[in-house]
């Protein structure tokens, strides 16, 4: 099998049209060195890719709070006025204090909730990126949104110009003019009134507006419509304000909260929602995309300013390509020229070769043409470049929270900066068998179905990632990021259960302990001290086992021991000598070999993936160890 070629080569494609453009990227990359997320089931970063990485299903039905179903749900597709489908991503919800953003309680009725909850997506991310350190400049500060249409609030206010029709409909049935307005002023009560506020807190492009006004944000400030490529959208143009040096921060991403009954309407008489409830993006029997509400943010800063301010730089953008469909059948089938288009312009802008990249995180819609079209296209592109099979992992996170429309771009974005970070490549759910009108098995890629450790490819020097999104209208793009630092450093990934003792002369001291402050005790235990103790990874749990500790200690003040079946752990003294034992490790030595050999380890201890990351470095011209170790998921028996 051919070796992959040196990624620090340039792409050897046609792109002879292009041969005048500034690889102004690749001589000076952009860092991201800030992450902020509002996702369904996600409340921020953390939870987001807690998620993503638990390969969590995040769709569930429509909730009360949005729309209908008994009113709005049909099966059939033919039903006018009817939604087929009854599923979805939904942003859970969110603490919102107007007043830490300086906004009148009053003002709230007439404010779309997009313009609210980005707010406070805005704040955790220059939160996430430090932006308290001197290095942070608000009037050097723009932010870029991805936004698409009217927002929420543009409906209630466009019902309530509707009286008319309805006052003419009451008068048909035979009504009084009288009963006609009656009827009409309860119904205008149902609905937000038009005030000063009305306007500015309907549009959308006052989402980037409110952000740099409530943020102090002296750079520019706008949002980019380019339907559900809209976050990629806003990511070029906010480069552009960097590599112009007309700001040293950006803020980009994308932002969505319509899924209304409209937006269930739009796809469904496309039709391109899922019958069965299930968005199963390259699954052989993907049947349609769900749609999810999110809000996704990055922080850009040039990569040689954040390197010099010491910045977290979670991962490095190194090309941008975009690319139109031109003139086609449909004004929204995909293309597969005008996505090679933007794929080829993306390589040619980083000045490296698509065999380089390991990871790609696809539009993915669940779609069937969709799918094999958007796959067609990535092999087509990778295959020019290198032989080599199934080295590359294809996903789509929309398999986990639906197909977010305008954040859609931003969600794969950051889980792409966060699966660099963390040396990861993270999971595609509802995949039973790879569609067949892809043929994977002789292709440059492989569905990834589980988290798996990223050990760096000795042909690979840089572990590197990509994004595409696509948006009707026949607008592409696509995006190459890098690794920041080898990771060595980096933390366990995953919570790790940690001891909490308490220990007090009696069992009324021990108990009085865990009912007020107490902080859980280290050091030698005295013997006749009564002693209660518990593992629990993070907080949460060790708050939860807390209280059942002290309730039992509570219901059993005699006891001389006991266990819980959760894990608790009391004795009234130290055990007899006969009792007590000595702490042993087992190694079970060779054994048998199995798929996946001490891989939950490898994920969660970096210095354990670096040292797979130096034995494959003596696996150069042949299979890698971590190849034979951590195969790519099998689909067949």
């Amino acid at each position: 099998m051919p070796p992959c070629p040196d990624p620090r080569e340039s792409l050897a494609v046609n792109v002879s049209q292009d041969s005048d453009l500034d690889r102004r990227l690749a001589r000076d990359p952009i860092a991201i060195v800030g992450l902020s997320a509002l996702y369904p089931k996600s409340r921020d970063l953390r939870e987001f890719w807690a998620n993503v990485a638990a390969a969590a299903d995040c769709i569930e039905d429509v909730p009360a709070t949005h729309w209908d179903v008994d009113e709005f749900y049909d099966p059939d597709p033919a039903v006018p006025d009817k939604t087929y489908a009854k599923r979805g991503g939904f942003i859970p919800d969110t603490p919102f204090n107007p007043l830490e953003f300086g906004l009148p309680p009053n003002t709230l009725e007439v404010t779309d909730v997009l313009q609210l909850l980005s707010l406070v997506v805005a704040r955790d991310l220059l939160k996430d990126a430090g932006a308290d350190q001197p290095w942070y400049d608000a009037s050097r500060t723009g932010v870029v949104l991805g936004i698409t249409g009217a927002n929420q609030l543009t409906q209630p206010l466009t019902a309530r110009l509707q009286t008319p029709v309805l006052k003419e409909v009451v008068r048909s049935c035979g009504l009084s003019d009288r009963d006609a307005e009656e009827i009409a002023a309860k119904f205008r009560l149902a609905y937000a009134p038009w005030e000063e506020n009305s306007f500015p807190g309907m549009l959308g492009n006052v989402v980037a507006g409110r952000i740099a006004n409530r943020l102090d944000l002296g750079g520019i400030n706008m949002t980019v419509d380019a339907a559900c490529a809209s976050s990629l959208g806003a990511v070029k143009a906010a480069v552009s304000e960097l590599l112009e040096r007309r700001a040293d921060t950006m803020l980009v991403g994308g932002c969505d909260a319509e899924n209304t009954i409209f937006m269930y309407l739009c796809f469904s008489k496309t039709p391109a929602l899922s019958k069965s409830g299930r968005i199963r993006p390259f699954d052989q029997d993907a049947d349609g995309t769900l749609i999810g509400e999110g809000i996704g943010m990055l922080a850009l800063r040039r990569l040689s300013d954040a390197e010099r301010d010491g910045n977290q730089i979670y991962a490095v953008l190194r090309g941008i390509g975009a690319a139109s469909d031109g003139r086609f059948k449909s004004i929204y089938a995909p293309r597969k020229e005008g996505q090679v288009l933007a794929l080829e312009r993306a390589y040619h802008d980083a000045d490296c070769s698509p065999a380089s990249v390991e990871l790609f995180e696809a539009h993915g819609t669940g779609t069937a043409v969709g799918d094999a079209t958007e796959l067609s296209s990535l092999a087509a592109v990778i295959s020019a470049a290198t032989e080599e099979r199934q080295y590359a992992a294809v996903g789509s996170v929309k398999s986990q929270i639906g197909h977010t429309k305008a954040a859609a771009g931003a969600a794969g974005m950051i889980k792409l900066s966060l699966a660099l970070h963390h040396k990861v490549l993270p999971p595609t759910i509802n995949v039973d068998q790879p569609n067949s009108a892809v043929d994977f098995a002789n292709g440059p890629f492989y569905v990834n179905s589980a988290l798996r450790p990223w050990v760096r490819d000795p042909k690979r020097p840089k572990r590197r990632a990509a994004v595409s999104s696509f948006g009707f209208g026949g607008t592409n793009f696509h995006l190459v990021l890098e690794e920041h630092g080898d990771g060595d450093d980096l933390k366990v990934m995953f919570p790790v259960a940690q001891v909490h003792l308490w220990h007090a002369p009696d069992t009324a001291a021990l108990t009085a302990a865990l009912d007020g402050d107490a902080p859980a005790q280290t050091g030698p235990v005295p013997e006749g001290h009564a002693r209660i103790a518990f593992a629990a990874r993070g907080a949460e749990e060790a708050a939860a086992l807390r209280e059942l500790a002290l309730r039992e200690l509570r219901a059993r003040p005699d006891a001389e021991s006991w266990t819980h079946p959760k894990g608790v752990f009391f004795r009234r003294r130290a055990a007899d000598a006969a009792e007590r034992g000595k702490v042993g490790a087992l190694f079970a030595g060779q054994g048998s070999q199995y798929v996946n050999p001490g891989m939950t380890a490898v994920l969660a201890v970096p210095p354990l993936r670096a040292a797979f990351d130096r034995a494959n470095r003596h696996f150069e011209n042949a299979e890698p160890l971590s190849r034979i170790a951590f195969p790519p998921p099998a689909f067949d028996d």
